[in-house]
């Protein structure tokens, strides 16, 4: 049973995780990558939708996104859907395709990313902990219920500490080279 629930806690901080590394995928850095753009919302026929459902998106240049819509109907669309998002970046349009250029980061402009991705390092950390406040939650009402004693209630809580800290270097990490990949000129 208590092996069950720190498996479970595991689970949660990993989805922790990999939602941290899908966000921090959209920070913006010195060079051009699909995900900046991937889960932008477009308006399509009235429903949001993301553009990478909408087009093909690459990386002509190392400074350049350029994206082709599977429907011509839809590049004012997705210009539109650029334009109204915070990325910064103005399309230019030919008709058939559509090129971002990435201009190259101002110091003050990486500092503010620095400092939106530690935000977002905490979110994870603070969802790392719920995680673990809910399971030591649960921990102390089998203990209530007699299900499990004193002694497995604390060899349970010290296993799932080391799980947690665990999580947390592996947080930390991520954000070390995220922060790097920012303040890279």
């Amino acid at each position: 049973m208590i092996k069950e629930t720190i498996k479970d806690a595991e689970t949660r901080m990993k989805g922790a995780i990999n939602s941290l590394e899908e966000d921090l995928n959209g920070i913006r850095t010195g060079r051009a990558h699909p995900a900046l753009i991937d889960k932008l919302q477009v308006e399509y026929y009235g429903v949001p939708t993301q553009l990478n459902q909408l087009s093909t998106i690459s990386v002509p240049e190392p400074r350049q996104l350029m994206i082709r819509p599977f429907d011509a109907s839809t590049i004012k669309l997705i210009e539109r859907a650029i334009i109204a998002s915070d990325l910064g970046l103005t399309p230019n349009n030919d008709g058939k395709i559509i090129r971002l250029n990435l201009p190259i980061l101002t110091e003050e402009r990486r500092r503010d990313l620095g400092k939106v991705t530690n935000g977002r390092l905490e979110d994870a950390r603070i969802a790392c902990r719920n995680v673990r406040r809910d399971v030591i939650k649960d921990l102390r009402e089998f203990e209530k219920e007699k299900l499990i004693s004193e002694d497995e209630l604390k060899r349970a809580e010290d296993e799932l500490q080391k799980v947690i800290e665990r999580f947390i270097n592996e947080i930390d990490k991520i954000g070390e080279r995220k922060i790097e990949e920012i303040m890279e000129v």
